[in-house]
């Protein structure tokens, strides 16, 4: 091996292991940060919105980073001993860059396709996991639906109606004091009848007909498929306007 050859081989192994070594440290960093954010989140409510929020996006960062490290890795196995030839040279560039592009697409059809199914699961438990009262330290209630509206304000009802939002009602039946967490009503994923994946999701509803204190109204519910773009409508039942009274009650 000359020694042009040499020193070309031996700066790009340097820049390789060094590449590597920078974006798995970031890809580690990454995960380890959005992991250690998460533990220090104390209150079930604000834990929910952040898993659902940025889980999948940090996981598909970190994942990104440690994939462009294994290529950086895979481009700095050369040996000193061994003559380099520029077509050799090329190809291997070439084919890690095609087996690390595949990896890439596994790692976003994943967190795309499957994983939602995973923190949907993650965040039911979060929804419903007891939580306790500030004043008294001890468990509090989860009201249903028909317990909770006597804390919810006519326009809360309204948008639970229409199912674009949803409330659950906790109260400590101790001191009376409630907390009422407020959920989007359509971010649960499902099942695609094309593609039969879980990725079907809610972009847009209309009222087809408003209900009233004597009939009920209907919703078009207009549903795609992030993953094959399959397309369907749905049509819903409104329940009547209920007219209730309403008490003094302790919010947060």
């Amino acid at each position: 091996m000359n020694a042009g050859i040499l020193i070309f081989v031996q700066s790009w192994k340097l820049w390789m292991q060094f590449g590597g070594i920078t974006t798995l440290s970031l890809g580690l960093l990454v995960f380890l940060f959005y992991n250690l954010w998460i533990a220090t989140i104390s209150d079930y409510k604000s834990k929910y919105d952040f898993i659902n929020l940025h889980e999948i996006n940090y996981f598909m960062i970190s994942g990104y980073l440690i994939v462009i490290a294994g290529w950086f890795f895979l481009n700095s196995l050369f040996s000193d001993n061994v003559k380099v030839e520029m077509g050799i040279f090329i190809a291997r560039l070439l084919g890690t860059l095609i087996f690390a592009s595949i990896f890439m697409v596994v790692i976003y059809n994943f967190l795309k396709i499957y994983y939602p199914a995973i923190i949907e699961k993650k965040l039911h438990r979060l929804r419903y996991r007891t939580r306790k009262s500030p004043k008294t330290g001890k468990p509090m209630k989860l009201l249903s639906e028909e317990e909770e509206d006597v804390y919810l304000s006519e326009g809360m009802q309204a948008e639970e109606e229409v199912f674009s939002i949803d409330y659950d009602v906790w109260i400590d039946e101790e001191t009376g004091y409630t907390k009422i967490e407020k959920y989007d009503g359509h971010l649960h994923i499902e099942n695609c009848s094309s593609c039969n994946f879980q990725t079907m999701k809610v972009v847009k509803e209309e009222i087809i007909s408003s209900p009233t204190v004597d009939g009920k109204g209907k919703l078009m519910k207009y549903y795609e498929c992030d993953y094959c773009g399959n397309k369907e409508r749905k049509i819903f039942s409104v329940g009547k306007i209920r007219v209730s009274h309403k008490y003094e009650k302790s919010t947060e």
